[in-house]
């Protein structure tokens, strides 16, 4: 991505967006949110000839603000029903946390709507063989990250502050921008890294299926996701099964994708009768739900730190952590848990984080950075409702809708969801154990 007079331009080998330099009216939009809120156009890195230049980190915010449609989502549809007609290969979707409450949005004039009963209808109406949903992996993730920010705090096994890395732009940017701040950085894998690995291991395993037979199609909110998965590394399924060319992910479709896709094959979404995931790799808690909300993954975070350290239920607080929810770009907390005090810091823009990082951050101990305001519910991959870019009142309907999800569930916690404890006792064995660190985690490296 390069930075001209007043807009951007994108390199035919971005894996995220496109660009239609005709219907260009070189308005400024993409350069003004690339510059402010997502902080790279106009920032500097120097390669390793020593020439300067700039790195785009996927996050397609750029193509949320055109109102030309110059800049798009690069579609997989396309690829995707090719799978779907093979009928050697069993097509397995994945929906993020923030699809539910973003697909609605592109058929009815309501924001925010949960939607999830024909999220899984449709997803089955188009061809899908199974519907999982990456709350489990979210859920996952939690007990990953969590269990590896106990041992830094207990055993001094890391630097503090840990960050989140579910995020791929987040990553990405630190990784071009900040790299001396990588080992801050969680290693755990973000929930569809975690959801491709399991599904092409322990459920082939359970199902009695070939891997190699698996295409694995992750719905989200997130165009970053379309070169998260690319990373050469993500095929830790494959080299544990002696087959390293296969990916631990093999697509990417975004809400609006799936929606368009809905409409092309004329699938009727208001007559959409509800359908629930298929299970083993089904369901999350409430911790999982409000993962796509800026403050979610720390607030799922926190309610199971708190159980680890202290051996009993989160109080009303933590399950509705005020400090670290809405529409401020930097929130700070601190709770107590047991005889600890954890200071904790939420960001969304990764401009934010720039001032984040530049500033002392010895005092905390637990931070999140998601790019997109509000979080993965305005992720560039979701319906914008005749309205772009998309305007705070529609993302705070989508967290709403999240949050309520939540507290009408009967398991809040990542601890209690029995499809995680089923799977470490199957498959997993413990968290932070062998196979974790193999399936589950990963490494970064500077750009």
């Amino acid at each position: 991505m390069e930075n001209y007079e007043r807009c951007i331009s994108v390199s035919e080998s971005n894996p995220a967006i496109v660009k239609d330099a005709q219907l260009c009216v070189e308005c400024g939009h993409c350069l003004a949110v690339c510059q402010e809120e997502i902080g790279v156009a106009g920032r500097r890195m120097v390669p390793p000839g020593g020439e300067t230049a700039q790195s785009c980190i996927n996050c397609g915010q750029c193509s949320a603000s055109c109102p030309e449609q110059s800049l798009q989502v690069k579609s997989e549809v396309e690829l995707v029903k090719v799978a779907i007609r093979d009928p050697e290969k069993v097509v397995v979707f994945s929906t993020s946390p923030s699809v539910r409450v973003g697909l609605g949005d592109a058929f009815t004039d309501k924001p925010g709507t949960y939607v999830e009963g024909k999220m899984v209808a449709a997803l089955k109406a188009l061809g899908a063989d199974y519907v999982f949903d990456v709350t489990f992996s979210a859920d996952l993730t939690i007990i990953e990250e969590g269990c590896e920010l106990l041992q830094r705090i207990l055993t001094n096994s890391g630097p503090l502050p840990q960050f989140t890395s579910c995020c791929p732009a987040w990553v990405k940017f630190v990784e071009t921008y900040y790299p001396d701040k990588l080992p801050h950085i969680s290693s755990a894998k973000s929930p569809i890294g975690m959801q491709g690995a399991t599904i092409k291991t322990y459920f082939a395993a359970k199902q009695g299926l070939d891997p190699r037979r698996i295409v694995t199609v992750n719905v989200t909110p997130c165009t970053a996701k379309k070169a998260e998965i690319r990373r050469p590394e993500l095929n830790d399924a494959g080299e544990l099964l002696g087959c390293p060319e296969m990916r631990d992910n093999d697509y990417v479709i975004t809400t609006k994708e799936l929606a368009q896709w809905m409409r092309e094959e004329q699938v009727d979404f208001e007559s959409l009768t509800d359908q629930d995931f298929d299970s083993l790799l089904g369901k999350g808690s409430g911790a999982g739900v409000i993962f796509g909300n800026t403050g979610g993954v720390m607030e799922a975070a926190l309610r199971m730190a708190y159980r680890s350290l202290t051996g009993r239920e989160a109080d009303g607080k933590l399950l509705r952590f005020e400090d670290v929810r809405g529409m401020k770009g930097i929130k700070e907390a601190s709770v107590e848990i047991g005889d600890a005090t954890i200071r904790v810091a939420v960001i969304y823009g990764t401009a934010n984080a720039a001032k984040f990082l530049e500033g002392d951050i010895s005092r905390y101990h637990f931070v999140e950075v998601m790019t997109c305001p509000g979080g993965c519910i305005s992720g560039a991959g979701q319906p914008q409702m005749n309205c772009i870019p998309v305007v705070d009142p529609i993302r705070v309907s989508r967290i709403g809708s999240m949050y309520a999800e939540d507290e009408k569930m009967t398991l809040r916690n990542s601890m209690d969801n029995p499809e995680i404890q089923r799977v470490y006792q199957e498959f997993y064995q413990k968290p932070l154990g062998e196979l974790s660190e193999k399936l589950l985690h990963t490494v970064y490296h500077k750009r």
